[in-house]
């Protein structure tokens, strides 16, 4: 029996994630039918995987440089059709013949057509941070009615998904389980003395010990933020309380996360960090396709450990913690107060352990209100930018 094949969007598609996106579909082109792709300004990668993958459409959400586009696609002599500026990235995601969206964009950026994706009922592959721990409780309630299918794309979240039931729909809570754990690698500074956070520099936390990121998420691996803001997604893609979700430090990296049952049985999904690994699941709905990825050789790596993290050396994954706590605004208000403290640390404006407090100060000086709309959170988002950046220069 054959299968038509899915027609796909790729959101983001001239970063990482878009790279092994387009990796597994080059391996499987029978499955998948590209409908349309997006990047902000890369117009050569953009010209290339258009003379190569043959989409529908292509989307520069940078206006300026459509013209450009325009003229390396019709010297191309391809169907391709070129749009331009963000509010074709939700036109794209909901054409009627779109079945799945992987949205791949970074930053706030990425939650218009997130949340255009669901409000569609199309299947959503999500790689975008900010849509859950900003828009969390509008996402969800969106895939709620319209019974979109989410599959989160995060190496521990996609870990969870596989170790839970086939017939789990995301945003339910699971059944049957009795916590999530997440997995942590520590970054490069879970074993250094507190008394030395003070002398951190920029240059020291951006280097991480397992893989080479870009640097905002590099701090934000060091400060344990990222892993806090996980703990935010888990919470919303997982509909379980915080005191269900714990996180272990596991310096080797192997076991991505794990989910503890009622019956005392643990399931953990383990596997080279490879993205193409969680992506060609989610790709594949459940059922398992080739990847080109490696299977991992437990025998070279011989032991796992498993460390309690240490929220008194990492406040943010502290914070992170009590901003569900606090429900309504206090996650996003934490998520866009960090990427502006991470930013005033990278540019020598503030030491390291500033990032922590002043990331508290924030969420102590703001009213947390239920999220009600985007436009709420857009606005948001320009007055705790503003206030975050008076706190750094007092």
């Amino acid at each position: 029996m054959s299968h038509s094949p899915k027609n796909l969007v790729i959101l983001g598609a001239t970063g990482s994630i878009g790279d092994s996106t387009l990796d597994i579909i080059a391996r499987h082109p029978e499955k998948f039918d590209l409908v349309a792709i997006s990047g902000h300004k890369n117009v050569d990668k953009l010209t290339k995987l258009c003379e190569k993958f043959n989409p529908g459409y292509v989307v520069i959400s940078d206006e300026s440089l459509y013209l450009q586009l325009a003229e390396n696609i019709s010297n191309l002599n391809i169907k391709t059709k070129v749009l331009a500026g963000e509010s074709e990235l939700e036109t794209i995601c909901t054409l009627p013949e779109v079945d799945m969206v992987v949205a791949a964009i970074v930053g706030s950026a990425g939650m218009k057509p997130v949340l255009a994706t669901v409000k569609a009922g199309k299947d959503l592959l999500l790689a975008n941070k900010e849509a859950l721990v900003v828009a969390g409780d509008l996402v969800m309630s969106a895939a709620r009615e319209s019974q979109s299918n989410i599959i989160p794309l995060d190496s521990e979240h996609n870990a969870i998904y596989q170790c839970l039931p086939d017939s789990y729909i995301v945003g339910e809570t699971p059944r049957s389980v009795d916590k999530i754990i997440l997995t942590a690698s520590g970054g490069p500074f879970w074993n250094k003395p507190i008394e030395e956070f003070s002398h951190i520099t920029p240059e020291q936390a951006c280097a991480h010990p397992n893989w080479d990121m870009g640097k905002k998420i590099s701090v934000d691996s060091a400060t344990l933020m990222n892993k806090g803001l996980e703990v935010i997604e888990a919470y919303w893609l997982f509909n379980m309380p915080i005191n269900q979700i714990d996180v272990h430090v596991h310096p080797q990296s192997i076991i991505h996360s794990l989910v503890c049952f009622k019956d005392g049985s643990l399931l953990a999904q383990l596997g080279e960090p490879d993205m193409r690994i969680p992506i060609s699941y989610g790709l594949g709905l459940g059922n398992r396709l080739t990847s080109g990825a490696k299977t991992i050789n437990l025998l070279e790596h011989g032991k796992l450990d498993f460390i309690e993290p240490d929220y008194h050396k990492f406040p943010c994954l502290r914070l992170a913690r009590d901003s569900i706590e606090s429900g309504g605004t206090a996650m996003a208000v934490l998520n866009i107060a960090n990427e502006v403290v991470v930013d005033a640390f990278l540019n020598h404006k503030i030491p390291f352990t500033s990032i922590a407090e002043i990331n508290q100060k924030v969420l102590e000086h703001v009213s947390i209100e239920p999220v009600s709309s985007l436009e709420q959170l857009l606005e948001l988002d320009i007055e705790v930018r503003s206030l975050t950046s008076q706190l750094i220069v007092n």
